[in-house]
């Protein structure tokens, strides 16, 4: 079958590369792959930032949906027919976080779902709302996870509150979604015109050009009545934590989900202190969330944002748009 491969770090070695189908276990399942969808861990972990001691050759990818070819002895869960997606972490189903779920996790150090065809045991993937597209779908598993867990079930986002936004890749727009599902009210910040016009057509209720006003923090003050907003998703890093923090309200939540421009920022501890700030780290969530998400999804019929689609042979060009910073939303590519 084929597969893309990351032989040595950087773009220039992924490569496609033959692999022999894999061989399923009596507790596993065979997943013919339709779609998957990149995340900015997924560049990271080519260009050999995310762990420079992966071992190689790695499958990248976490993100993957395709339909069940063939089940083992013991499985009953799923059925051949079914389409599923992967789950992030395949050990871990519900409850909080641990490091030995956390070391299974899909494209490192586990191969990932950039191949043909993926076995995986029948308890790491879940079934899809059924109005979504398997490129819609695709994009699921990390991004729409990881903003789920963010605002809902550690945010406990609710109506009427303010979530600020930073840019829209991924998982800010998920957060867009889920906020106006909930009745929020949504700031989004972005460096393109063109991106914040469709942050407002997807229902962000302010929008503000970072690149045009680089003291964001204090639009976003005058926006909410100098109070600050109630929560804030923070997938800058090193250039926006500062500024996150000089952006929410008294007791307000920073949910730390990316590092986008650096892992190492400078920190104040007064603000966290005399502010009684919660800052959560988020780190996708467990089958339990993908599941209560996917029943939020099919209930208001909510269709995740894909921005491009590419083809298999495409990959390389795919990862180089990740790179880019320019897209918006979710980047797929369809087999």
């Amino acid at each position: 079958m084929k597969v893309y491969e990351i032989q040595q770090f950087g773009l220039e070695s992924l490569v496609q590369a033959e692999r022999p189908e894999p061989k399923i276990k009596d507790n596993q399942i065979l997943i013919k792959v339709s779609a998957v969808s990149l995340n900015f861990r997924d560049l990271m972990t080519v260009m050999g930032s995310y762990n420079p001691k992966q071992k190689l050759p790695l499958i990248p990818l976490s993100d993957g949906v395709g339909e069940v070819v063939a089940i083992g002895q013991e499985v009953k869960r799923v059925k051949v027919g079914d389409r599923v997606a992967a789950i992030f972490a395949q050990k871990w189903i519900a409850g909080e976080p641990e490091r030995k779920r956390l070391g299974t996790t899909l494209g490192g150090p586990y191969d990932g779902t950039l191949a043909e065809y993926i076995a995986l045991d029948e308890d790491g993937i879940v079934h899809l709302p059924n109005h979504l597209s398997n490129e819609e779908a695709a994009t699921l598993p990390c991004a729409g996870v990881t903003a789920w867990n963010a605002i809902i079930s550690h945010g406990k986002l609710k109506a009427g509150d303010t979530i600020l936004l930073q840019g829209t890749g991924g998982v800010s727009i998920f957060a867009l979604q889920f906020a106006k599902l909930v009745g929020a009210r949504v700031i989004i910040t972005s460096s393109s015109d063109e991106k914040l016009a469709r942050a407002r057509a997807l229902g962000a209720d302010e929008t503000i050009n970072y690149k045009n006003n680089p003291d964001w923090e204090k639009q976003v003050r005058e926006l909410t009545d100098g109070n600050g907003v109630d929560h804030v998703v923070e997938v800058g890093g090193t250039n926006t934590f500062d500024k996150a923090l000089k952006s929410v309200r008294f007791a307000g939540q920073i949910s730390v989900i990316g590092i986008l421009s650096g892992p190492s920022a400078k920190l104040n501890l007064v603000p966290i202190l005399m502010q009684n700030l919660r800052i959560q780290g988020i780190i996708v969530g467990s089958r339990t969330d993908f599941e209560d998400m996917n029943r939020a999804i099919e209930l208001h019929k909510m269709k995740p944002v894909v921005d491009k689609l590419f083809s298999f042979d495409q990959t390389r060009e795919a990862f180089e748009m990740m790179a880019s910073g320019s897209h918006f939303g979710k980047i797929v590519i369809k087999f």
